[in-house]
Parts: structure tokens; sequence; C-alpha cells
């Protein structure tokens, strides 16, 4: 299965566009947003999970990087609500459940075969931002490939400071505006290489996920 396969390509979201499908598992449905492959895929997606259900225990060969965006998303006796960061390295495994439901930005199988770390970074936590100049930045990942943090930017100030070497965008709260147009909570947003002067903070600001560096040829490759 290919889904906005084509990495050279502006590809952006809306909720508007959200088309959930069933998952093999019970209770829990997929938006994908992108896909290279079955059920084994290079894959970006929200998940959502109604309550009381859950995953059987299952690896992640390519490693697993989950942003928790409503509820509480579980693992063994750890709980993760809304805000919550985290990084499954490859070749860990788990068994995830929401006993009161959950949604969850989800990547899987993209990272490299070498990463071993386990990432836990409650952005909840006003200890874990810095201001730099107008922004306000909470470090997640950082590493030769990706860089991956959250922003949160007055209303008018730019996304972006000059050329990026491809960005993912996910909008958490307030808006994002290019042009006359104005996305909203919910919105993913990839961006190739280049630059992108027209996305703004929106009139009451906004809060995002930022991926840098990953889709490089050197950040496909892993």
């Amino acid at each position: 299965m290919l889904v906005n396969a084509d990495f050279s390509r502006r590809v952006i979201i809306t909720p508007a566009d959200y088309r959930w499908i069933a998952s093999p598992q019970g209770g829990i449905e997929r938006m994908m947003l992108d896909r290279l492959g079955g059920e084994r895929a290079r894959a970006t997606s929200m998940v959502r999970y109604a309550p009381d259900s859950r995953f059987p225990l299952h690896e992640h060969p390519g490693g697993e990087e989950v942003f928790v965006l409503s509820g509480i998303f579980s693992e063994g006796r750890h709980h993760y609500p809304s805000g919550w960061y985290l990084r499954n390295p490859p070749g860990s495994s788990h068994q995830p459940y929401s006993v009161s439901g959950a949604i969850i930005f989800v990547k899987l199988w993209q990272m490299p075969p070498a990463d071993r770390e386990l990432v836990r970074v409650d952005t909840n936590d006003r200890t874990t931002w810095q201001r730099h100049n107008r922004r306000t930045i909470c470090p997640l990942f950082s590493s030769d490939t990706e860089q991956v943090s959250l922003h949160r930017l007055p209303p008018g100030d730019p996304l972006f400071d000059g050329e990026v070497s491809t960005a993912e965008v996910l909008v958490l709260a307030g808006s994002v505006t290019a042009g006359l147009l104005s996305y909203k909570r919910g919105t993913w947003i990839r961006l190739p290489a280049g630059e992108y002067p027209e996305f703004s903070a929106g009139e009451s600001g906004v809060l995002f996920y930022l991926k840098t560096g990953h889709l490089t040829e050197a950040g496909l490759k892993g």
C-alpha cells in the first residue's frame, strides 16, 4: 500500500480529510497519513483507541514514535495522558492499551537499526520548555538525521526562519496560516526541502509538533 509515498511533494491533511479505517485489532482505528507497505509498513498515522481496547504483545523491529493527542495511552503499568512523547527503539516490544480511550500520533519503521534510546518526555512539565526569542521550544529528540520538538509561537510569527531540510508539522493548538488559508488543530503538513515563508502562526498563536531532517536521502535510508 502506498499513501502519500512521494516525499518530494508537499502534503497537507486537515481534520476534514480524516477517514478512519478499522485496524485488524478490534476497537482500534487508523487515519493513514503516509505509508509504504502493508501491515508491516513505514507509516505515519493517527491511531484511535476506543475505551478498553488493546493490542496484543508485539515487537517494533523498525521502532515506534508516539505523541499522545488525547485520552490516556498505556503500556503495562505506565499511563501516558495527552502531551506525552514516547520513543520505542528498534527491537523493543510492548502491549499498548487504553482504558478511557485515546488518540495518538504514531510513526513506525522510521528509526535506524542502531538507535537504542528509549525516550519519555512529559511536555506538560514546564521545565522541559526553553525560550528562544519569541518562541518557546520543548526538545524531544535529536540525532544526526532528525530533530523532534514542540514549538509555541505568538500570532503572526513565521514557522521557519529560513530554508528547511524537510519538515513535518502537526498542529496541536491554535492555527497555522499560509496566505489566505488557515489550518487548525489536527492538520498534518509534510514539506520537502525548501523555503516556506508563507507559513506563520494564526491569530491566536500556535502550538505544533515539528520533525525536521528525516525525509532527506540520508534520513529515508535510516
